[in-house]
């Protein structure tokens, strides 16, 4: 829990580059930095600010921004995230020329990749940050050769995603059973999805459907191979757990020092 410097930052330390951190890009303190630096290009990769338009007019080859998303699918903050919680085959990454909107620019580059069906949030962004490097190491030089023009998105298939909530974490287990896997993995590793028995909340961090059926948020069976809950619709067996101030577990030694059975209830997000 100790505040820590980003990679970024730390290989900029340790290679003695300039490095500033301004809180808002909207000083002209913080712009004239940005003009005295001459750089031709800026690039911004999960940057959670929208760029006011006399920052993004500085350089000379424009702001381009390294966003995790097929645009204009899952514009916004938490793309990674909401592709996983729609269910989406698909991802990639979009190279594109930012504007003052909300990733509203033209783009430059696009690349995807599938999503599978043990991605989470984590390994899913890993996976894109591979991507997105590889992608803009390839786009500078081209810009810079006049070789990649603007293409503007596509009118249709728009998307917005969110910022996460905290409170969209807590499995709802009235749902359907693959909504819930998706939210176990689109939450982790952040804030981890949440589940409330007996007064506990605790955190679920890998689950998959199973087969089952029962009043929703109903233990049908806890054991070795993991404790599986019944859903609005199927069930889904939770196979690493955490209980509040303990380790991540899974189920066989969660079960040792949280005893479950047939029959307790999860308790509904509602209740």
């Amino acid at each position: 829990m100790a505040l820590q410097a980003s990679p970024v930052k730390q290989l900029a330390m340790q290679h003695g580059l300039p490095l500033h951190q301004p809180p808002t890009l909207k000083s002209e303190d913080a712009r004239q930095r940005l003009r005295d630096a001459g750089a031709d290009v800026m690039v911004v990769a999960a940057y959670g600010l929208i760029l006011p338009q006399a920052a993004l007019d500085i350089p000379r080859l424009g702001c381009i921004n390294i966003h995790a998303s097929l645009l204009p699918r899952w514009r916004g903050a938490a793309p990674i995230q909401r592709a996983l919680l729609a269910g989406d085959r698909e991802t990639g990454v979009t190279i594109m020329r930012m504007e003052a909107g909300l990733d509203t620019g033209p783009m430059l580059l696009m690349e995807s990749l599938p999503i599978a069906d043990t991605d989470t949030a984590g390994s899913l962004h890993d996976k894109l940050a591979v991507l997105g490097a590889r992608l803009i190491v390839d786009a500078l030089p081209r810009l810079e050769r006049g070789e990649l023009p603007d293409r503007p998105q596509p009118g249709e298939g728009i998307t917005y995603a969110a910022k996460l909530d905290k409170a969209e974490a807590q499995l709802d287990w009235r749902r359907p059973a693959v909504e819930l896997g998706r939210a176990v993995r689109a939450f982790n590793p952040f804030p981890g999805a949440t589940a409330q028995i007996d007064g506990q909340t605790i955190k679920v961090w890998r689950a998959e459907p199973a087969a089952g059926k029962g009043e929703a948020g109903t233990v049908l069976a806890a054991g070795g191979d993991g404790i599986v809950v019944a859903g609005g619709e199927g069930a889904l067996r939770l196979t690493e757990l955490q209980k509040a101030g303990g380790k991540r577990l899974a189920a066989a030694d969660f079960l040792r020092g949280f005893a479950l059975r047939a029959g307790q209830r999860f308790a509904l997000a509602a209740d």
